[in-house]
């Protein structure tokens, strides 16, 4: 019977541990949601002016864009991603991409011209993968005039950014096999590495998988993450 109990006691143990690290998990997720501008202490980041570009750069929650911001930024998504969706086994789905973009969940990277309207967004979550405090870029999207003038990166290098200053573990993003140059851009331009979540890695959706699941590990994160499995989530 001794025996007996304290394995017992082991077992409840780790589940107290479990629970104590989902929760600081998740309140680190939860303090970063509740930032006003999480680059109000990075001000040099809120304007890029190379390569012949001159934007402003701001950080909003989706509650605080005007609708016909999200407007702008789903017909952007359209029209530079439909036909990749249409190749893959998600087809595209006009009703399921607005909601997501308009997710009270979602953050905003706009960038903007000097009295014009924006020309580049990404839209962003703090959220919890696989137990990790993570930020995830659902979209980064550029206007065809203003692409290939380092814009793109240096979207990513601010989310790489808020990703240490609110102490996330890793900047995650999903990408299409087929989609060729935004594949070699992140991987070897920003250097993301394919994920232990990922298809391809962990074997979840077999072969025939038509995306990877990239990331890029924050100072906080392990930088040669392992193969841990998925649990928990604070939503």
């Amino acid at each position: 019977m001794g025996r007996k109990s304290s394995k017992a006691k082991e077992k409840k143990q780790r589940r107290l541990e479990e629970r104590a690290a989902m929760a600081a998990v998740c309140a680190k997720v939860e303090a970063a949601n509740k930032l006003q501008d999480p680059l109000e202490a990075f001000p040099v980041f809120k304007k890029y002016d190379r390569n012949g570009l001159n934007v402003s750069i701001e950080c909003r929650r989706v509650s605080g864009l005007e609708p016909s911001t999200l407007d702008w930024a789903f017909e952007l998504t359209k029209a530079n991603m439909q036909s990749l969706y249409e190749q893959s086994e998600w087809g595209w789905k006009e009703r399921e991409k607005r909601e997501e973009l308009r997710d009270e969940r979602a953050w905003y990277l706009l960038a903007r011209e000097p009295g014009a309207g924006p020309v580049a967004f990404s839209h962003f979550r703090f959220d919890v993968e696989c137990g990790d405090e993570v930020l995830y870029c659902y979209e980064v999207q550029l206007e065809s005039r203003v692409r290939r003038r380092g814009l793109g990166k240096f979207l990513l290098q601010i989310l790489q950014l808020v990703a240490n200053s609110t102490q996330m573990k890793k900047v995650m993003l999903t990408v299409f096999k087929h989609n060729h140059g935004a594949l070699q851009f992140f991987r070897e331009a920003l250097q993301f590495e394919v994920d232990p979540t990922s298809p391809s890695v962990s074997g979840c959706c077999g072969d025939d998988s038509s995306y990877e699941i990239l990331s890029r590990s924050t100072r906080f994160g392990d930088p040669h993450p392992g193969g841990a499995p998925c649990a928990g989530c604070c939503h």
